[in-house]
């Protein structure tokens, strides 16, 4: 039987359909519609695949356009739009019912020297000392709604745990920051680029989470409307996403039915090896009658 971290890296191994077309399928993890980050790991895939050896992505900036149907496949368009003598750079654009439900530019970079320097990470108590928050879900699933209950309960290839938990249900207004540990369930290849598809994965979540807690509001919540809009990842060191790693996010900003949050991602031993930015969809749900 395959471990869900086997099925995430089988739904990032992209069927090739023709030159530079790829073909995606797709995981419900209890949203209704694609998850973010799954498309943007996918097409980080993609990318990655019509580019040489040698060259690993360094930033990669994408635009949610439409919400992702979770019964058809995604398929996956790649321009080759330049490849310098030290970066290289692509264009992806993600299809499902003949339209574009996303759209990323990703660059490639041939490691070079040069100066180096890094924020220091905040104290945060190691992950040991905290419950998973697939094991937070489980022991209230009878708040749950009965049709997504065996979705959000499922097995979870990613494992995160966060300090200092807002209610699931019921939250109480905090101030708009979170720090989380999370890491793969599994072993995983030691290539870079299945490391970078999967934090990209990862990089999507508790973003607009984050946004919503100075309001006392979950994703959940039904008096508001929450959906990603862009995200940018950029990376800046090596890593892996079989050991832990501290994802410290905060938003600065919420208005005009936007909330903007941004993240920066640690390994255990203190080096800051990716950062990411997002803004979604925060806006309130009008009253019927």
């Amino acid at each position: 039987m395959r471990t869900t971290v086997e099925e995430l890296l089988e739904l990032i191994d992209l069927e090739s359909i023709e030159h530079d077309i790829y073909r995606g399928q797709n995981r419900d993890i209890g949203t209704e519609r694609v998850f973010g980050g799954q498309v943007l790991a996918q097409a980080l895939v993609a990318a990655r695949r019509t580019v040489g050896e040698g060259r690993e992505a360094h930033s990669l900036h994408g635009y949610f356009i439409l919400p992702g149907d979770l019964d058809l496949p995604i398929v996956y368009f790649v321009d080759r739009l330049r490849d310098g003598g030290s970066f290289t750079t692509r264009r992806v654009t993600a299809i499902q019912h003949g339209r574009a439900i996303f759209n990323l530019s990703a660059s490639f970079h041939a490691e070079q020297e040069g100066p180096e320097h890094q924020a220091d990470p905040p104290d945060a108590p190691p992950p040991e000392e905290l419950p998973s928050e697939l094991d937070r879900i489980r022991d209230t699933a009878e708040r749950l709604p009965p049709d997504i209950r065996g979705v959000l309960t499922q097995d979870r290839p990613i494992d995160f745990r966060t300090v200092d938990p807002p209610d699931l249900f019921d939250p109480d207004p905090s101030p708009a920051s979170r720090m989380t540990w999370f890491r793969a369930v599994g072993t995983l290849p030691d290539d870079l680029a299945t490391h970078q598809a999967l934090l990209a994965y990862a990089s999507d979540y508790g973003l607009l989470s984050t946004v919503l807690q100075p309001h006392g509001l979950t994703v959940r919540s039904e008096q508001i409307q929450v959906a990603s809009l862009d995200h940018a990842l950029w990376f800046h060191r090596a890593f892996r996403v079989d050991e832990w790693l501290l994802y410290v996010v905060d938003s600065p900003a919420a208005s005009g039915g936007r909330g903007f949050g941004r993240g920066s991602i640690f390994t255990r031993d203190g080096s800051l090896v990716a950062s990411v930015a997002q803004e979604g969809l925060t806006r309130t749900r009008r009253k019927e009658g």
